[in-house]
């Protein structure tokens, strides 16, 4: 009987329902902030437990609002950290700054190089969250996104590699990384001068198609500046587009126009 009734106690302890809060990041070097209300009922606080990868914290949650420290927990800089805010029902519990697990960009460039197979190298440190390292060339007067490659986002050395297509003469690349405050970080560009022929194009009045003399980039804009073909190809179907004139960009020209017939 005395079994039962400390059972029964033990039950009683713990909240009639609840709800969590989950978030999923990397260990930045910063704490969590939490706004914790009242409990539905008026008596103690919203949050009940709080957990760091299914450690709990220790922090004291009894309050209006409360830190989580997570030096608490033996965390490296970029690891996986998984927290869950575990609270009463009928109240919900506010993350001040969750953005403090979002991976930040802060790469720097040891090295890079572009060999004449285009074959591009970067090799970085300081990396302390996953994101995608963007290839761009500077193509047309702006930067064109060619590819991508994941970063590791881990501290240390890591090298990484892509293959550009480079058009006829100099082209130029660089490689970038945007985190959440939208604020790109860029690499300093690196130059390739291809040999290769300029590319050349026919008919100058389409009805059906556009043919390349070698595979290329290639946009093509109405006279209002809205891109309504673009790819990377020998030819384009044209036969789709209204009689009208149109702007092309290919290969490392830009503007020239042709009139769909």
């Amino acid at each position: 009987m005395r079994s039962i009734n400390l059972l029964f106690a033990a039950v009683l302890s713990l909240p009639a329902s609840a709800g969590v809060i989950v978030l999923e990041g990397n260990y930045q070097g910063k704490n969590l902030f939490i706004q914790n209300p009242f409990s539905e009922a008026g008596v103690g606080f919203c949050v009940f437990e709080v957990t760091v990868n299914d450690q709990i914290a220790t922090d004291e949650i009894n309050s209006s609002a409360f830190e989580v420290d997570m030096n608490n927990f033996g965390l490296k800089l970029s690891d996986k950290v998984v927290v869950k805010v575990k609270h009463k029902d009928g109240c919900t519990p506010v993350v001040l700054n969750p953005e403090v697990l979002k991976p930040k960009s802060t790469f720097d460039i040891v090295k890079q190089s572009i060999g004449a197979d285009g074959n591009y190298t970067w090799t970085t440190t300081n990396e302390t969250g996953e994101l995608p390292f963007i290839v761009e060339q500077k193509r047309w007067n702006k930067w064109v996104k060619v590819g991508e490659v994941m970063g590791t986002g881990k501290p240390g050395e890591h090298t990484y590699n892509f293959t550009v297509t480079p058009h006829s003469g100099e082209n130029t690349f660089h490689v970038k990384q945007t985190d959440l405050s939208k604020r790109a970080r860029y690499s300093e560009a690196v130059t390739l001068a291809s040999n290769s022929n300029p590319i050349t194009w026919s008919p100058p009045k389409p009805k059906d198609e556009i043919i390349f003399s070698a595979t290329t980039l290639f946009e093509i804009y109405d006279q209002y500046g809205n891109i309504v073909k673009r790819g990377y190809a020998d030819r384009v179907e044209v036969a789709s587009l209204k009689k009208d004139l149109y702007y092309l960009n290919y290969d490392n020209k830009m503007g020239e126009t042709f009139i769909k017939r």
